[in-house]
Order: structure tokens, then sequence, then C-alpha cells
């Protein structure tokens, strides 16, 4: 496996790359987030149905709390399931972004265990960047926002440095303290030119699936599971390029990333560079590096 040569890239160089990474190996990551997604929104969706109170029945009735309880419950379950199935999806695809972009073709299978391996620590990094963020969006919106922004590359941090917990955190601050406002810059117009697509797409198709639904709660819900599944299996691959090419661009700059060490320790057996879904060529330029941009005060 032949690791390319890395270089800082612009923030319209980090989009264009997170792009291509995407579409070059979607399908492989298409089928491992609907490996792991499927099943749980089935499963959610059969709890949902069982424990929905059927609307003939509470007509002329006074609704009481315990007539919805166990569909309120139902909710959380599933909405705890998709969390670990959102969680372990997304660190696959960071470990399939991470051999395609370095060099490497990604495989779905190897791509899920090495996240499920490390599936706790994803879970627990994943929750208290969640809870502490939003946290502080109630208290004050721009901390919230900061800490967001700041936090971006945690994961990453996580699955290809080893570092856990609060510290993954720190070290994901420490990456983007400097870059602050480029990595925010990257995170609006990916974000932007990607959901805007899949908006209008799973707008499209949630419309066409509604129609025969009417009022029936039954067909809402299915209509629902179907639009979330579409949803994730196309969502989660881009969000997790966009990430990790933004946390490959931090060490590059920052640190001088040794991409050698990196691409051993993160090599797959099926790794080749002639089949990789990134070619090493860069929007804008060659494959050529440039000395990493050290700012000053970061």
């Amino acid at each position: 496996m032949t690791a390319p040569n890395l270089r800082p890239l612009s923030i319209g160089e980090v989009v264009d790359a997170s792009v291509k990474v995407y579409t070059r190996n979607a399908l492989t990551m298409f089928k491992l987030v609907a490996i792991v997604v499927i099943p749980v929104q089935l499963l959610s969706l059969v709890v949902n149905l069982s424990t929905a109170p059927d609307p003939d029945a509470l007509v002329g009735t006074q609704p009481d709390i315990g007539d919805f309880a166990p569909f309120a419950a139902g909710l959380l379950v599933g909405g705890i399931l998709s969390f670990i199935a959102t969680t372990l999806a997304t660190g696959a695809c960071f470990k399939a972004v991470s051999d395609a972009y370095l060099g490497g073709t990604p495989d779905w299978r190897e791509s899920l265990s090495y996240a499920r391996s490390r599936l706790g620590s994803l879970l627990w990094v994943s929750f208290i960047a969640a809870l502490l963020g939003g946290l502080a969006f109630l208290l004050f919106i721009i901390p919230g926002i900061y800490l967001t922004v700041a936090w971006t590359v945690a994961v990453p941090v996580l699955l290809f440095e080893g570092t856990r917990g609060l510290k993954a955190l720190g070290r994901s601050r420490a990456l983007v303290r400097g870059r602050w406002w480029p990595v925010l810059g990257a995170l609006v117009l990916g974000y932007i030119l990607f959901f805007v697509i899949t908006a209008i797409l799973t707008a499209i198709l949630g419309g066409l699936l509604s129609v025969g639904a009417g009022d029936s709660l039954t067909a809402n819900l299915v209509v629902q599971t179907l639009v979330g599944i579409i949803g994730a299996v196309v969502t989660t691959p881009f969000q997790a390029a966009l990430i990790a090419i933004i946390y490959f661009d931090l060490r590059v700059r920052k640190e001088g990333l040794d991409v050698a060490l990196l691409t051993e320790r993160m090599a797959s057996p099926t790794a080749s560079g002639s089949e990789s879904g990134w070619s090493g060529e860069f929007p804008g330029g060659g494959p050529e590096s440039r000395p990493p941009d050290r700012p000053a005060g970061g």
C-alpha cells in the first residue's frame, strides 16, 4: 500500500476531497451502514406498532397518560438502540474513509469489526460530547457552538490515536485551536452542499410514500422508518468523510502527520493503492506535499 503525500487543504479542498472519497466508496459505506441500521429500525418499528394506542379505542374517551406510556417507552428504547447503531455505523465509516483516503481499499466487514471492538469507548465519548454540548447550548448558545466545533474530531482522535473519554474531547479541542473558524467553515459548507441535496431526495421520497399512507398510524410509522433508514444510509458516510478529512488536515498542518506510521497502524489486509477510492490527487494541485502550516499561537 502506498500512502499519499498529504498537504494542508483549503476549506473548499476539504469539502471536495470529502465528496470524492464519499462518492468513490459509496457502495461499501452504504452497505455497512445499512447492515447496522436496518435491523434496529425494523425492531423499533415492530415495538412502536405493538405499543401504539388504538385511535378508534380513544374516540369519545378522555385520554389517560397510561394509554401512551407503553408507546413512549417504546420510543425511548428505539431511541437508545438508534443511538448505539448510529454510533457503530459512524465509527465504521471513519475506518472505511481513513482506508480510502490514505491509499487503501475499504472493506465493510473489517470496518465494522474495527468499530465494534471500540464500541464502548465510542458510545461514551459520543454521549459525554452530546451531554456537555447540549448543556452548553441550553445555558449559553455561543459556548455550545464553540464546543460543538472544538469537539468535531473527538471520534477520529479516539479511533486513530486511542485517546478516550474526556481526554479525546481535550485532544480534539487542542487540534482545532487556532483553526476553529476554518473548521466551522468546512462543516457549514459541507453540510449545506450535501444536506440540500439529501433533503430534496428524502422529501420527494417521503412525499411519494406518504401519498398512500393517509391518516393511518401504522402506514405513517412505516413511512417514517423507511425515510429514516434511507437518510441514515446516505448521510452517515458523508459526515464521517468530512470530519475524518478535517482531522487529517489538522494533523498535517499542526503536527506534520506521519502518514507512513498511521497507514501502517490502520492498514487492512485488502489494502491496495491501485484500487483505492482515493487516488492521492488533491483538488487544486498535485499530490506533492508542502511544509506543515504551523499557526502562531495555536
